[in-house]
């Protein structure tokens, strides 16, 4: 929220292909610069190339949308300038994690590239509000200009009708024209002004415990160790003890600052520099600082997932993928698999809750479908910090993307439960009660009593039948029973029938059994007469429990 000290802050990513003209935009928009921007960093000045997020902030009127719901007469809007590189999607989607609204720029002269792709993939996924900016407009001579802007906005409209943009403002301008400083900038008026009346933003929560993801650590001598981020949840003050979970330490906060102006407080939403003493800067580049006891280390997480429809590949159980969530990125197993089909009807779409004492149904890979949820436990390879409904996208960023557009983010989803169970985690994956079908066809051997026939051919010799007992098995003439017991030695077993079997098959089984002899060996020797009943027997094996369990 607003207060004296600072103006209400709206955080806008800036995303596109790199060489789109991301970082001279948010210089020619901004007014203030943090210590993190406009590719201070040495390696991006002599790449020419933006190599980590940066922050700038400017502000506007406050829209009449925001009037009555913050406090002042302005807001601030702080851009997070995200690199455009393949190479540094992980940077990008850390920093999509904290923005409200996005603006994609896009080179006019060279329309959707593969970066451009997946930077709105990544909008689509982390914001309802995205803002076009066709940038390097003056690359079109003065005298067919006008014409191809209104192609090149004829093709995009036609592309964005199809995402969940629909019809997005699309804004014409040259953030450096002619890229020798000497010209001024075309249409950052008429853009400042869109975003100001397209100003959206997440809900803004300053009760709870405090969460802050952070970007950027430092030293300044004399001062202590600085950490630049963004508040995910609740709210802070000076003198607060605040965690660093991932080190298991508590420091006190010494002073805060929003772009170079100290504050007292900060809540949800804000971009905040904070300031503790004794914590080594070297220990932490990215992470995340929190109340104490809130948030703990994961190594195994449960959460609901979606695939990305632009991802070509299949997502298979058991495949490794690259895990981003917040700033860190760490490879994690994935494990699919969706609600039990008898606890869920097809027609039932509501939304539904991880429940661990439910069965799932195991998937061989992640469908590209809404008509039911779908899960995925995630075994991480190092443990990682985040809270629950933390937001997190899977991504192949090994996959070659020399064969043109491919896409590499490959699902996307939340985080509902966790455990800080020490790898591998065996205790709690054994609690979750994913299953595969499993299904083994027998035969009635013969008539054991009135109720009770006796099967062959469901089990091996050496099967332990004592597992099975108890089961419900379904014979092909409609009637159903339950393994009772093992019979002899030879992998045969009783069957309990439900209710007594009709009379033409009981004297079938009865003649059958008169007929059988002894035969020379000692074996049983069957008379081929009569029509082969079967006997089904399904049953679910669960895919995280070693002792290798079963139920029905």
């Amino acid at each position: 929220m607003a207060t004296s000290e600072a103006p209400f802050n709206i955080n806008v990513g800036v995303l596109g292909h790199v060489d789109s003209g991301k970082t001279s935009l948010a210089k020619a928009l901004s007014t203030v610069a943090s210590t993190a921007a406009f590719d201070k960093h040495p390696q991006s000045k002599e790449r020419g190339i933006t190599l980590d997020l940066g922050f700038s902030s400017f502000q506007v009127a406050t829209p009449d949308s925001l009037k009555g719901s913050i406090e002042g007469d302005t807001v601030q809007i702080t851009l997070v300038d995200c690199p455009g590189h393949a190479s540094l999607i992980k940077t990008i989607i850390g920093g999509a994690q904290i923005i409200d609204m996005m603006m994609l720029v896009i080179d006019i002269t060279k329309g959707i590239q593969t970066q451009t792709a997946e930077c709105l993939v990544i909008g689509e996924i982390t914001c309802d509000t995205l803002i076009l900016v066709l940038n390097k407009v003056d690359m079109f001579p003065a005298d067919v200009r006008e014409e191809k802007v209104k192609k090149a906005k004829a093709k995009l409209a036609k592309v964005f009708s199809q995402t969940r943009f629909k019809n997005p403002p699309m804004v014409v301008v040259s953030a450096n024209p002619g890229s020798d400083g000497t010209s001024e900038p075309i249409g950052i008026p008429e853009l400042i002004e869109t975003l100001r009346l397209h100003v959206a933003l997440k809900p803004r929560l300053s009760d709870g415990p405090f969460q802050f993801a952070v970007d950027h650590c430092f030293t300044i001598k004399g001062q202590g160790t600085i950490m630049t981020g963004t508040v995910l949840k609740g709210a802070v003050h000076v003198g607060d003890d605040v965690e660093f979970p991932s080190h298991k330490v508590t420091r006190k906060i010494k002073s805060m600052q929003m772009f170079r102006k100290p504050v007292q407080q900060a809540t949800q939403g804000d971009r905040l520099g904070l300031c503790v003493t004794q914590f080594q800067s070297s220990m932490m580049e990215r992470g995340v600082v929190c109340t104490p006891g809130s948030m703990s280390p994961m190594t195994v997480a449960v959460a609901k997932v979606q695939k990305i429809r632009f991802f070509k590949q299949a997502c298979q159980s058991k495949q490794k993928f690259h895990i981003s969530v917040g700033h860190t990125t760490v490879m994690a197993t994935a494990t699919f698999f969706q609600g039990d089909p008898a606890d869920q009807p097809a027609q039932v779409l509501e939304p539904q809750a991880f429940d661990a004492s439910k069965h799932y149904l195991y998937q061989d890979e992640l469908l590209l479908e809404e008509s039911h949820e779908q899960w995925c436990v995630l075994e991480f390879q190092t443990e990682v910090v985040c809270a629950n409904n933390s937001l997190f996208i899977a991504s192949r960023l090994d996959a070659d993307q020399g064969a043109g557009s491919m896409c590499r983010l490959a699902f996307h989803g939340s985080i509902s439960t966790f455990t800080s169970e020490p790898l591998p985690a065996s205790n709690f994956l054994k609690s979750l009660q994913v299953y595969k079908p499993k299904q083994r066809v027998g035969t009635v051997e013969r008539l054991h009593d009135d109720s009770t026939v006796i099967g062959k051919d469901l089990f091996k010799k050496e099967t332990n039948i004592e597992a099975f007992v108890g089961m419900a098995v379904r014979l092909s003439t409609g009637q159903t029973g339950r393994i009772e017991s093992a019979f002899g030695q030879s992998g045969k077993f009783k069957v309990a029938l439900s209710e007594p079997l009709p009379e033409p098959i009981r004297t079938t089984l009865t003649k059958r059994s008169k007929k059988k002899r002894k035969g020379p060996d000692a074996a049983d020797v069957e008379a081929d007469e009569g029509e082969v009943i079967s006997l089904v027997l399904d049953f679910k094996r669960f895919v995280f429990d070693k002792a290798r369990h079963m139920a029905q």
